[in-house]
């Protein structure tokens, strides 16, 4: 099996905008949301820098957090690192399975079955369709569901449709796991089984990934912290030094 590890050299990740009339005007909504630096090309296209000169090295054994405030570029740090965005720039280099814990939903037919949504999803996340279905019944076992589990996604509620997505999420164990937040589920019923599966999962992965704003949540599962402002390293580190710098900035 090859050795988890994660290498970004100079990534720059661009969004153009377009049918922009007004760069002024622009300039004053986009950086409200995105929090990138926006720019003009030689040709006059508008463009968003979501991350800039962005250069990483994580090896085995980490667990790294990435704070800063909403539109800093965590979200798209994150899915350059799930290998959801290409660099526009630079390179980056994923070594070793990477799950992507991001949007649990991605993959879900409301249409179809719990049962074949488990599939489904399951190939979202990349898995093999035969390695899903030696897991369907311990994945359904999970969730509960019981005889809902053949009955379309639509007719669950919010609480069972979470359920189903979250057991389905976390089946496998990844050597790199990218996680926005710590994930859970509203249920109390399910809440402690959910926490304890969530635990296996984050301490059996070789690297992991997590953004988050809870200081709490940082110190607790991380020994890196970086911290990005407008889709730049502001600061990488230890997690004291860098959330005493963070809260007290």
């Amino acid at each position: 099996m090859i050795t988890a590890s994660i290498e970004l050299r100079q990534v720059e990740v661009v969004f153009p905008v377009y049918n922009a009339a007004s760069l002024s005007l622009k300039n004053r909504l986009l950086s409200a949301v995105t929090g990138g630096k926006i720019d003009r090309q030689h040709d006059g296209a508008i463009i968003v820098k979501g991350l800039q000169d962005i250069n990483i090295m994580i090896n085995p054994g980490e667990r790294v957090g990435l704070l800063g405030h909403n539109g800093a570029g965590k979200t798209t740090l994150l899915r350059v690192l799930s290998g959801i965005y290409q660099p526009t720039q630079g390179t980056a280099q994923i070594n070793g399975e990477c799950v992507s814990l991001i949007n649990i939903g991605l993959g879900i037919d409301p249409e179809a079955t719990g049962r074949e949504n488990i599939l489904l999803r399951g190939v979202m996340m990349g898995m093999r369709p035969s390695a899903i279905k030696a897991m369907s019944e311990e994945i359904i076992d999970f969730t509960g569901l019981g005889d809902f589990i053949d009955l379309p996604f639509r007719t669950y509620s919010t609480g069972m449709q979470l359920r189903l997505a979250f057991a389905v999420s976390t089946a496998v164990r990844p050597q790199i796991l990218v996680m926005d937040e710590w994930l859970s589920t509203g249920d109390e019923e399910f809440k402690e089984r959910a926490d304890r599966r969530m635990t296996d999962v984050v301490s059996a992965a070789e690297i992991l990934i997590l953004a988050s704003h809870s200081r709490e949540l940082l110190l607790n599962n991380c020994n890196r912290l970086i911290w990005l402002e407008h889709g730049k390293i502001r600061m990488d580190g230890k997690p004291e030094e860098v959330l005493k710098q963070y809260f007290g900035h």
